[in-house]
């Protein structure tokens, strides 16, 4: 694995990392102040993060900051130099810590544990367009086991871009539109071969992207492809949308809820698995730590070195997997991910920059379109690495 490749940065006007600090946070902090009365105290500080990291300068966390002391470790040598100087995805962390504290998510008071993002998660939940996907599971267990393999990682790919119906549609044995590397036969192969084990998954966003995922996970425990399920989720509120164990609970008892038999069967075998065992659910302090998984702790080293696989979610995750640098999109996956401690799946939508194991052929063909295609959206991967057994 090359180690030369640059560390990406939020500091090049009209990049999209710039553009995430200059675009879309200030919409963004517009939004959490209109969602939630929160005082003036509040509000003044929220304004202040939104000059400081588009105009200033990284500062320290002072007294009474919440992790103050790993912060610090953790920004030694960027403390007094400019946001954009940071790795983006060090910058991105800090911030949405910043945002935490200027709400009063950690201070004792009125605010104490209170989601900002809260209101946008629970709208999603409960819009119609959930009911539609709940609808859509209906005909999944008629589906030869081919096409419902197919339905299930197409919806958890895609999550809320295209929901389950979509999965549905789609689920023949040609290639699907938009992916830039499939190992989707390899994905269902590897968990046949380790059948009955524990497969690990690493989620990424709450409402409607979670539940594509929670459905893939009842389908490995019913069909017992996997004999136990990990789900990692984050402790706390984090970059707008991800899942916390409450999220979890929340789309669970949405499904279980649910007006279609199939989608609440579902619902229902979760709650049991959560309960007997079967379905676990971590939120260790890492995940919402600036760190990628090549600095994985002990413990959850030792975790993850256990699984049979680790499925994981999303455009973050992916990040922190192969590391947020400009690799060359042709750099082997399995290069990328040989640090870590168990087979890996990754099924990511693009959205940032960072991208590797695309074919030579394939990634001159979407350069040849000279339109942007790491980081609208449009396209993604399912990539596999099998990690050979130790001895």
């Amino acid at each position: 694995m090359p180690t030369s490749a640059p560390l990406i940065r939020s500091d090049v006007p009209g990049s999209f990392p710039w553009s995430v600090f200059h675009e879309r946070h200030p919409k963004l902090l517009g939004q959490v102040l209109d969602a939630l009365p929160y005082g003036p105290g509040e509000r003044a500080a929220v304004e202040r993060l939104l000059v400081e990291s588009t105009a200033g300068v990284l500062t320290p966390p002072g007294a009474g900051v919440h992790d103050r002391e790993r912060w610090l470790a953790w920004g030694e040598g960027l403390w007094g130099r400019p946001w954009g100087e940071a790795p983006f995805l060090w910058a991105e962390n800090w911030f949405y810590h910043r945002l935490l504290d200027a709400t009063g998510y950690f201070r004792p008071g009125a605010w104490q544990g209170i989601d900002p993002f809260g209101p946008f998660k629970a709208a999603e939940l409960a819009g119609p367009a959930v009911d539609d996907e709940l609808a859509a599971l209906e005909p999944l267990g008629e589906l030869p086991p081919r096409q419902r393999a197919r339905a299930l990682v197409t919806s958890a790919l895609w999550g809320n871009r295209a929901d389950l119906s979509f999965g549905l549609t789609a689920a023949d044995d040609g290639p699907v539109a938009g992916l830039v590397a499939d190992d989707s036969a390899l994905f269902w192969t590897e968990l046949e071969r380790t059948r009955g084990g524990r497969v690990c998954v690493v989620a990424d966003n709450a409402g409607r992207e979670l539940l594509p995922d929670l459905v893939l996970i009842d389908h490995l425990l019913d069909d017992g492809l996997a004999a136990e399920v990990a789900l990692y989720v984050k402790p706390r509120p984090y970059f707008v949308s991800d899942a916390t164990p409450a999220d979890l609970l929340a789309t669970v008892e949405r499904l279980r809820a649910a007006p279609t038999p199939r989608a609440a069967a579902i619902g229902r075998r979760l709650w049991r698995a959560l309960g007997t065992g079967e379905l676990t659910v971590r939120a260790d302090a890492f995940f919402c730590a600036p760190l990628t998984f090549h600095d994985l702790p002990a413990g959850l080293r030792a975790e993850f070195a256990g699984a049979a696989m680790t499925v994981f979610k999303g455009d973050l995750n992916y990040r922190r997997l192969v590391g947020d640098r400009l690799w060359p999109p042709t750099t082997p996956f399995a290069a990328a991910v040989a640090h870590f401690p168990s087979s890996v799946a990754a099924l990511r939508t693009l959205k940032s920059d960072v991208v590797v194991g695309v074919e030579p052929a394939t990634l001159a063909r979407l350069e040849a379109t000279g339109a942007p295609w790491r980081t609208t959206g449009r396209h993604a991967v399912v990539q596999v690495h099998r990690r050979a057994a130790a001895g």
